[in-house]
């Protein structure tokens, strides 16, 4: 059955408060929110600080298992588990990168990585964990290697963005880097082999259907084929590349731009993140969250994506960061200015 033909409402599960200042991400702990193992996600803050929130598998409330503070002296802007979820990076407005391990319940900060100038702005792990990439206001995007011991290395900055550098993601199977900027691009990075060196291998601009203005997130489906973006010129865009012919050792294969998706933002759009089942969230300076599908329909002229469902005044104010669980239910979570995370399930009506 569509997701479109079935009768569907996103309800508030829980409202998590602690952050004394807005919460700005999230992430999930991918090894968490599947079997036995009860869900965990981070949030982080303007309050300097980082919270670690678990679901208690009894009562099924969520609660703030720890504060990981004292480590930043600037707003924390954007956290990242490792694969394993043994790690959990932090990237702060204080010019640092802070890594945590989970010992037994307890995080300990293992290492702290610097060298951007200023704000660092979002930080990424590859597939495997082996590599970090960070990006920050300084323009530059870093990339790390974790080694042995939890010692990081910078292997290399790449320079090529004009502006403020708003997010990195890596491709969630390849190592291919990708960075959204203030300069209304994004550019996408790749090493041919292990001993090249990174260059960015292609830029998505206006001139090839790009954004017209600040590309604050992006997103990827589950099989990697796909890329959606989002900007402050209040469009969502569609991105498809032939994965397949990556995968096989051969050449890098382009993203073209499929489909753009306008009218149903009217104030910025600074998160979109895309679940595994296929469903776009977005979180807008609108307060609302808003939900859309691929739609089977019409398929004469490639894909077209539908509204399924609007969340107005999710929150109190701008929406900041959604993210769908890793986990095995339809979980999403949503963090706002208004300092208040918020739990929603996809829930069928009866």
């Amino acid at each position: 059955m569509e997701l479109l033909d079935s009768n569907l409402e996103l309800k508030e599960v829980q409202k998590l408060e602690g952050h004394t200042d807005r919460v700005w991400s999230l992430a999930w702990n991918p090894a968490t929110g599947v079997g036995e193992v009860p869900p965990v996600f981070a949030s982080c803050s303007g309050d300097k600080t980082v919270r670690i929130w678990e679901q208690n598998p009894s009562t099924r409330s969520w609660d703030c298992k720890a504060v990981l503070e004292e480590t930043h002296t600037r707003t924390v802007r954007s956290c990242a588990w490792s694969p394993t979820g043994k790690l959990l990076a932090t990237a702060s407005f204080d010019a640092t990168t802070a890594i945590w391990e989970n010992v037994g319940g307890d995080y300990e900060c293992v290492s702290t990585l610097e060298g951007h100038e200023n704000e660092v702005k979002s930080v990424s792990w590859n597939a495997s964990g082996s590599l970090l990439a960070t990006c920050g206001r300084d323009k530059t995007v870093w990339i790390w290697e974790v080694m042995p011991g939890n010692e990081f290395e910078c292997i290399q900055v790449l320079q090529g963005h004009s502006q403020d550098v708003k997010m990195v993601q890596w491709h969630p199977t390849l190592d291919i880097l990708f960075s959204c900027s203030y300069d209304n691009t994004i550019k996408v990075w790749w090493a041919e082999d292990t001993d090249s060196d990174w260059s960015c291998v292609q830029t998505l601009g206006e001139s090839n259907n790009g954004h017209s203005s600040t590309v604050w997130a992006l997103s990827f489906n589950a099989e990697g084929d796909k890329m959606v973006t989002c900007s402050d010129d209040l469009t969502l865009k569609i991105w498809e590349a032939d994965i397949t012919r990556m995968q096989s050792g051969d050449d890098y294969a382009p993203w073209n731009h499929t489909c753009t998706l306008s009218g149903y933002h009217d104030r910025t759009i600074f998160s979109v993140h895309w679940s595994r089942e296929g469903i776009i969230a977005s979180g807008a300076a609108d307060d609302a969250v808003r939900l859309f599908v691929e739609s089977k329909h019409g398929l004469m002229n490639g894909a077209s994506y539908q509204l399924l469902l609007k969340k107005e005044k999710a929150h109190d104010m701008d929406v900041n960061s959604v993210q769908w669980s890793t986990g095995d239910k339809r979980l999403l979570a949503s963090a706002s200015d208004d300092g208040t995370i918020k739990i929603w399930e996809l829930a069928t009506l009866p």
